[in-house]
């Protein structure tokens, strides 16, 4: 299963982006789908990710100002990110985990995508 993610960019602190990431490959479903995140120097952080149940996990670091929404139909997922501070400057890293259709498990993850927050 590979994942491809869109948007980012740079922006200014206080301005908004969109990420995108659509899932493709013989997916037969989706535990689990989101966003991570890797700043300089820092470890790798939650942003929000989603499951199967719809059931919205949020990281302390963007938690009401983000919105990740998904679409189950189309294996995607959305990052609205809002209100954005110079330290959400990283690496975004789209992840889905599921099960193919021939019953193996995956765990996939996108390229990244460089968000990039100036003051």
């Amino acid at each position: 299963v590979q994942l491809q993610a869109s948007g980012g960019g740079l922006v200014q602190a206080g301005g908004s982006l969109r990420l995108s990431c659509a899932a493709f490959g013989d997916i037969e479903s989706i535990r689990s789908m989101g966003w991570y995140r890797r700043a300089p120097g820092k470890q790798p952080a939650l942003v929000a990710t989603v499951t199967s149940s719809e059931r919205i996990n949020y990281g302390d670091v963007v938690k009401g100002r983000v919105t990740l929404s998904r679409d189950y139909a189309k294996n995607t997922v959305d990052l609205q990110m809002n209100s954005l501070k110079p330290e959400d400057t990283a690496v975004y890293y789209c992840n889905a985990d599921g099960k193919e259709r021939n019953a193996r498990t995956f765990n996939s993850w996108g390229q990244g995508t460089l968000v990039t927050v100036s003051s």
